[in-house]
C-alpha cells in the first residue's frame, strides 16, 4: 500500500521553524516535533510501530475518515506516553500477546480513532494513564475491546465495542475508568468485567447486549457503579456478582435475559434504585451464600420467561426489597436455607402463577406493609425452623391466603386475607403460627383452617362472610391423642355471637400431602366435611422427639456412612454416661463441641440440627434448637463491635446449637488487624464459661478447617472430634434423584439409571459442585425439559406424565 507524507506544523511562537514541513515516516516527523506541535497525516497505509512521547496532535486530513492506516506487521501499532491528541486514525493491529493501542502515561485525548485489529485489547490503558477517549471504535474478534489495567482510569465517551473474542470492556489490577454512553455488544466474553481489589468501574447511560457471557461481571473485591445502563440479549447471566463485589444499579433496565437477571455469591452487595428487571428466563435475583446482600428500593421485576422465582435467596443470603413491585412471575419470592433472610417493605406481589412468598429449610422472612394479589398461595411457611413475620399485609385473590407445614413457626399479624378460594389461613402437618389480630373476609372455603392437631395461637382474629365457616379445627393428627391443638383467644366471626368450645372432631377426608419445599411442592388439599366453628384446648409445650426417633431421620439421609457412625457413637457415650449417673456411677466427660469438614451440599447444617434435636432428648441441652451463623453475623466494622455482636449470637444459641459456618474466615491467613481473632477469643471465653448451655459446631471446607484448628490452639482444644463430611458419589447422587421422583410422582423411566449415574460421574466437581444440591438441580431441570416435551402432546397418558427419560437430562455444565 501507499506511503504517504505527514506535515508537521509548528505553532509556537519562536522564530527557529525547522520542524515545520514534511517527513516521509510517521517516526520521523514524531522524533521532529516538539511539545504543541500538530502532525497532519496524509492518506496512506504505515507500516510502523509509532511512540508519542511529547504533547503533540497527530490527526488524519479533514473531510477523509479511515483514510490514515497505522498497521505494523506486528508488536504494538500505536503507544501514548503523553498528554498528546490523536484523532481521525484507523489503527489495525496483528499481535495476539500486545494491544493495538497502548496508553501509559498522561492524559491524552483519543478522538475518532477507528481500531479493527485481531490482537490481545483494542485500546489498553495502564499504569498512571489517565485518557479521554471520545467517538472510538473498537472491532477485535480476537481479544479484550477495552482494557483498563494496573492502576489506569480515565473518561471513555460515546465508544462502541463492536466485536471482541473475549470481554468487551475488562477493568482489573486496580483499574478505574469511567464509560459514558457507551455501546457493548458481539463480545464472546462479558460485556463489562471488573475483577480485583481496588478495581473499579462507572457507567452512566451506556448499552451491553448480544454478548455470548454475562453483560456485567464484577469480581474478587471489585466495585462498580452503573447508571441509566441497559442490559439485555445475553447469552449467560446478565449481571453477576462474586466474591466480595460491590455494585451500585441505579435508573437501569436489565431485560430479555435467558439466564439469571441478576446473580450474585461469596459476599457479594448489590444495591439497586429505580431499576427493572424483566424477561428472564430463571430468576430476575438470585442470591446466595452467607454474607451476600441485595438491597433493592423502588425496583420493579417481573414478565418471567420461565418457570423459576422472581427473587431466589439462600445460603445464608439476605435480600432487602423496599417499595418494589413483583408480577407476572411462576413464583415471587422463595427464600431457602437456615440463616437466609428476606426483609420486604411496602411492596406489591402480584399476578403469581405459584407462591408469592415461600420460605423453607429454616430460612426467614419477614414483610410489612406489604400487597400479595392474585397468586395461587400468599406465603407459606414449609417446614422446621422456617418462620418470620407478616406484620400489616392485605392477601388478595389468592386460592390460600398462608399456609403454615410441618413445624413451622412464623407471626402473622394485623394481617387481612380477602376473597381466597379455598382458605385464608390453613395449618397443617405439625405447623404452628402464631396470629394476632388477623382478619379473614369473603373465603370461598373457612377463615382459619386448622388440622391435625397443630399448636397455633389465635388472638383477637375476625372472620366475615366464610362460605364454609370462619374456623375450622379438626385433629386427627398425631397430636390428637396428647390433647394438643391450637390455642384460640377473643377470636369472633359474624356468624355467631361467639365461638364455641370445642367438640370432638371428625377424621379429615383429606389429610395434608407430604410434599417438600421446593419449586415443586404442591398446595395442601382443603377437608370436605362442613363444622361449626370449634376452639381448641390451650397450647401445651412442643414434644421433644426421643433420640431414636432423631437417629432414625439421620440414618435416612442419603448417604453419610461414617457421618452416621459418628453421630451414633458421641450419642451413645452420652447416653451410658447419663445412665451410669443415674446409677450412681462415675460417667466419663463427654466433649461435646464438634468440627464439620466439606464441601457444600453435604449435609453440614442437617445433621447439626439432628445433633441438636438429639442432645435435647438426652437432655444435655435444655431446647436443641439450631442458631446458623458466619463471620458477617460475628465480626463488627469497629473495635468492640464483634464481642458485642458474638456475645449476642452464643446468647440466641442458649439451651441449643450454634453452628459457625465457613469458621476459617474468622481467621483469615493475611489477618493484619482483622476483628476475627476478637471474635474468637470471645467465643472461646464464652465456652468455657457457659460449657453446659451451648454445643458449638464449626464448619467449612476440610484444608481451611485444618489451617483454622492449627493456627488457633485454643479453639482446636474446645473441640472432641472433628466429622468429615465426603462429597457424594454417583450412586449417592443417583439415590436424591430417586428420592425427588418418588416425592413429586415422577418415574425414571428405562435406561435412565444408567444415564444418570454415567451424568453424575462425568459431571465436574470442581468448586461450584454442589453435592446433594446439584442432584436436586438436575432433577428440577430434567421435570422442567419433561414440561417442554409433553406440553406438545394434545392428551397425554399417565406414563406420558410421569416418565422421565435420558433425553431430559440437561446439558453437563
Amino acid at each position: 500500500m501507499a506511503q504517504g507524507t505527514v506535515q508537521v506544523t509548528h505553532t509556537g511562537t519562536s522564530r527557529w521553524r525547522r520542524r515545520t514541513g514534511e517527513y516521509a515516516s510517521l517516526a520521523a516527523a514524531l522524533e521532529a516535533a516538539a511539545d504543541g506541535d500538530v502532525l497532519t497525516v496524509a492518506p496512506g497505509t504505515y507500516r510502523e510501530n509509532l511512540v508519542i512521547q511529547r504533547a503533540v496532535t497527530l490527526r488524519g486530513p479533514e473531510g477523509s475518515p479511515g483514510s490514515v492506516r497505522i498497521a505494523p506487521v506486528d508488536g504494538v501499532p500505536l503507544t501514548v506516553r503523553a498528554s498528546a491528541v490523536v484523532q481521525d486514525l484507523h489503527v489495525e493491529g496483528q499481535d495476539a500477546a500486545a494491544p493495538a493501542l497502548l496508553v501509559e502515561e498522561g492524559a491524552p485525548e483519543l478522538t475518532d480513532v477507528r481500531i479493527v485489529t485481531r490482537s490481545a485489547a483494542g485500546i489498553e490503558v495502564r499504569g498512571g494513564a489517565r485518557p479521554t477517549v471520545r467517538r472510538c471504535t473498537v472491532d477485535n474478534p480476537a481479544g479484550i475491546g477495552i482494557a483498563v489495567l494496573d492502576g489506569g482510569g480515565g473518561v471513555f465517551e460515546e465508544c462502541e465495542v463492536v466485536a471482541a473474542g473475549q470481554a468487551g470492556i475488562a477493568v482489573r489490577g486496580g483499574g478505574h475508568p469511567r464509560l459514558e454512553r457507551c455501546r457493548v455488544h458481539h463480545a464472546s466474553g462479558s460485556g463489562l468485567t471488573a475483577t480485583g481489589e481496588n478495581s473499579a468501574l462507572e457507567a452512566v447511560g451506556c448499552e451491553v447486549y448480544e454478548v455470548r457471557g454475562s453483560g456485567v461481571q464484577v469480581t474478587g473485591r471489585a466495585t462498580a457503579h452503573l447508571t441509566d445502563c441497559d442490559v439485555h440479549r445475553t447469552t449467560a447471566d446478565g449481571v453477576t456478582l462474586d466474591t466480595d463485589a460491590v455494585l451500585t444499579l441505579a435508573d437501569c433496565r436489565i431485560h430479555d435475559i435467558p439466564e439469571n437477571a441478576v446473580d450474585l455469591r461469596s459476599r457479594s452487595v448489590l444495591t439497586l434504585t429505580r431499576t427493572t428487571v424483566r424477561q428472564f428466563g430463571r430468576n430476575g435475583l438470585s442470591v446466595w451464600d452467607p454474607g451476600t446482600r441485595v438491597d433493592a428500593n423502588q425496583c420493579e421485576i417481573f414478565d418471567s420467561t420461565g418457570d423459576y422465582p422472581a427473587v431466589w435467596v439462600s445460603d445464608g443470603a439476605t435480600a432487602v426489597l423496599d417499595s418494589c413491585r413483583v408480577h407476572d412471575v411462576p413464583d415471587a419470592l422463595f427464600v431457602l436455607d437456615r440463616g437466609s433472610r428476606a426483609d420486604v417493605v411496602d411492596s406489591d406481589l402480584s399476578q403469581v402463577r405459584n407462591t408469592a412468598v415461600s420460605v423453607s429449610d429454616g430460612a426467614t422472612a419477614q414483610l410489612d406493609d406489604c400487597r400479595i394479589r392474585d397468586a395461587a398461595t400468599g406465603a407459606w411457611f414449609r417446614d422446621h425452623g422456617s418462620g418470620g413475620t407478616l406484620n400489616n399485609c392485605t392477601v388478595d385473590g389468592t386460592q390460600t391466603g398462608v399456609i403454615v407445614t410441618k413445624g413451622a413457626d412464623p407471626t402473622i399479624e394485623r394481617c387481612t386475607v380477602e376473597s381466597p378460594a379455598e382458605a385464608g389461613f390453613y395449618v397443617s402437618a405439625g405447623g404452628r403460627g402464631t396470629f394476632l389480630n388477623c382478619r379473614v373476609r369473603g373465603s370461598a372455603g373457612y377463615g382459619f383452617h386448622v388440622i391435625d392437631g397443630c399448636r397455633t395461637t389465635l388472638r383477637k382474629c375476625r372472620t366475615e362472610r366464610c362460605a364454609r365457616g370462619g374456623y375450622e379445627f379438626a385433629d386427627g393428627g398425631p397430636d390428637a391423642a396428647s390433647g394438643m391443638g391450637p390455642d384460640v383467644e377473643d377470636c369472633t366471626s359474624d356468624e355467631s355471637a361467639g365461638l364455641r368450645q370445642p367438640t370432638p372432631a371428625p377424621e379429615p377426608v383429606v389429610q395434608t400431602a407430604n410434599q417438600s419445599p421446593g419449586l415443586l411442592g404442591a398446595i395442601p388439599g382443603q377437608r370436605t366435611t362442613e363444622q361449626e366453628p370449634l376452639i381448641a384446648a390451650a397450647e401445651a409445650e412442643q414434644p421433644t422427639r426421643t433420640s431414636k426417633a432423631v437417629l432414625g431421620e439421620l440414618d435416612a439421609l442419603v448417604g453419610l456412612d461414617s457421618v452416621k457412625r459418628e453421630v451414633r457413637a458421641l450419642t451413645d457415650m452420652i447416653e451410658v454416661g447419663r445412665r451410669r449417673q443415674q446409677a450412681g456411677l462415675k460417667a466419663a466427660s463427654v466433649k461435646r463441641h464438634l468440627v464439620f469438614t466439606g464441601s457444600p451440599g453435604t449435609g453440614k447444617t442437617t445433621v447439626a440440627r439432628l445433633y441438636g434435636e438429639i442432645l435435647a432428648s438426652l437432655g444435655v441441652l435444655e431446647k436443641g434448637h439450631l442458631v446458623e451463623v458466619s463471620r458477617v453475623d460475628l465480626v463488627g466494622e469497629h473495635i468492640g463491635s464483634t464481642a458485642i455482636r458474638t456475645q449476642e449470637a452464643f446468647d440466641k444459641a442458649r439451651g441449643g446449637v450454634l453452628f459457625i459456618d465457613e469458621a476459617y474466615a474468622l481467621s483469615p491467613e493475611d489477618s493484619g488487624r482483622d476483628f476475627g481473632k476478637e471474635a474468637i477469643d470471645t467465643l472461646v471465653k464464652l465456652m468455657e464459661d457457659h460449657r453446659d448451655a451451648v454445643v458449638v459446631i464449626v464448619a467449612g471446607y476440610t484444608a481451611e478447617m485444618e489451617r483454622f484448628l492449627s493456627v488457633n490452639p485454643g479453639v482446636a482444644s474446645r473441640f472432641s472430634r472433628t466429622i468429615t463430611f465426603s462429597d457424594y458419589g454417583p450412586e449417592e447422587l443417583l439415590r436424591i434423584v430417586e428420592q425427588q421422583a418418588e416425592e413429586h410422582e415422577y418415574r425414571l423411566g428405562p435406561g435412565l439409571s444408567e444415564a444418570l449415574q454415567k451424568y453424575f460421574t462425568a459431571i465436574p466437581k470442581g468448586p461450584a459442585f454442589g453435592n446433594g444440591r446439584t442432584a436436586r438441580q438436575t432433577f428440577e431441570a430434567m421435570v422442567e425439559r419433561h414440561a417442554s416435551r409433553v406440553a406438545q402432546l394434545e392428551e397425554p397418558s399417565t406414563d406420558d406424565l410421569t416418565l422421565l427419560y435420558s433425553d431430559d437430562l440437561p446439558e453437563l455444565p
